[in-house]
């Protein structure tokens, strides 16, 4: 990828992460596809993910994959975003954060739409803004046709309880926090 996210790593067809939703989403993906290379967006229910809507996106590819438009965003995504950009595209969502920003989203989600394959990216989100703290998220291509990628399914996840500790300081002091505190240490000797 010539664009990439500041500090942000990236992985190619990952199959084991941390986060329950990222582990999820990829079993479910590779069940919903079988034999095929790809599932289609009438393979994916709502029902299915329920546990996990929250944190799931479905975006669309745009002609040309010049760009992508999100069709549906979760609910703690958009805690993450502080708002909801449904409705729009990667180029608007991403907007504030600067041309790198959107190029290197972009970036992403073409390299899935293209290649059709999984990715992951994962690490700081400084990129976006100061203040953003770490996320992880998979990227899934769909195809209705069976040979092009018209919609990606992706999941973003970060800490929320940490996420959302910061942004009540932020209140508290009448503006932003440029970084999370760290969770206390254990002192010597507690258990």
């Amino acid at each position: 990828m010539a664009e990439r996210l500041l500090s942000a790593g990236t992985e190619i067809d990952p199959v084991t992460f941390e986060h329950p939703t990222l582990q999820f989403l990829r079993s479910y993906w590779d069940e919903k596809r079988g034999t095929r290379a790809l599932p289609a967006r009438g393979d994916v229910k709502p029902s299915e993910l329920r546990e996990h809507l929250g944190w799931v996106n479905m975006v669309e590819v745009l002609p040309g994959m010049k760009d992508f438009r999100f069709r549906l965003v979760g609910t703690l995504v958009t805690q993450y975003f502080l708002r909801d950009p449904t409705g729009q595209t990667i180029s608007e969502a991403f907007a504030p954060a600067g041309e790198g920003a959107i190029k290197g989203v972009k970036a992403v989600f073409r390299k899935v739409a293209r290649d059709m394959i999984p990715m992951r990216a994962f690490g700081p989100a400084g990129w976006i803004a100061s203040g953003y703290e770490q996320f992880d998220s998979i990227f899934l291509p769909l195809s209705d046709d069976g040979e092009n990628c018209n919609i990606v399914l992706n999941a973003f996840v970060f800490d929320r309880p940490r996420v959302l500790m910061a942004r009540e300081i932020a209140r508290a002091h009448g503006g932003k926090v440029d970084a999370v505190p760290a969770p206390p240490k254990k002192m010597p000797g507690a258990a």
